[in-house]
């Protein structure tokens, strides 16, 4: 079935070049890796980023990576993201990552699960001349990371929407940065993204959806928090 272009798709592509210029996240040449998790988030970054390659100027290479943590029991439907890459004229790669549960002492599974697959991207981002690798946060990821660290750590620090890497030469970007959630929700319903099959059992070890319902309060109390909160953070759009 056709999709309409229509909203949400119009203010998506909207925020989504406006995002990519204002913070100069895609440049002529770049060879771009995609971290594909298969949520609505992910999926999108793929929709957009494959849609943005087919632009002459600037030219741009994109592929994706999904990868498996293999002693954690969540599983996604790698046929369903593996046909959604190919729909999308964009190659998938499948790594597969571990940690050993004597870590587990010292640092709690969400963040060993994220730092392991994390280090599992930009190794083979560098290894295969990617020079940066997209992560599909969006608005909302942005701005309750700073609410947390604000209220948990006294720090004003906060996901970036470019990052260069120290340790590899990378560049960690975020297109989606200022993208709402909510419109990626919409689009997700538009165009009949699948949920991942097996959510992990560690995903509620954080205060990430505490933040998110404090966020929300923050928006009941004034509509424009967010962008308060934004230039807060010295991202004045």
């Amino acid at each position: 079935m056709k999709i309409r272009k229509e909203y949400p798709e119009k203010e998506i592509i909207k925020l989504f070049n406006r995002g990519c210029t204002r913070f100069n996240l895609l440049e002529d040449g770049d060879k771009i890796l995609i971290a594909l998790s298969g949520g609505k988030d992910s999926l999108e970054l793929v929709r957009l980023l494959a849609m943005r390659s087919r632009i002459h100027k600037p030219s741009i290479n994109v592929e994706a990576a999904h990868v498996l943590m293999d002693n954690i029991p969540y599983e996604t439907d790698r046929s369903y993201i593996s046909g959604f890459c190919e729909e999308q004229g964009i190659k998938l790669h499948i790594l597969h990552t571990r940690f050993e549960e004597d870590e587990t002492a010292r640092k709690t599974h969400c963040f060993l699960c994220s730092w392991h697959r994390r280090k599992a991207l930009l190794e083979f981002a560098r290894d295969n001349g990617f020079n940066k690798v997209a992560l599909g946060h969006h608005m909302d990821d942005i701005v309750t990371t700073f609410l947390m660290n604000i209220t948990f750590e006294g720090s004003r620090n906060t996901m970036t929407p470019k990052l260069q890497l120290t340790h590899y030469p990378v560049q960690i970007i975020r297109p989606l940065c200022m993208v709402h959630e909510r419109l990626i929700s919409d689009a997700a319903r538009q165009f009949g993204f699948e949920r991942q099959k097996t959510p992990c059992p560690y995903e509620h070890d954080t205060q990430r959806k505490s933040m998110t319902d404090v966020l929300r309060t923050l928006e009941s109390l004034n509509p424009e928090a967010r962008y308060s909160l934004w230039k807060a953070m010295g991202l004045e759009q």
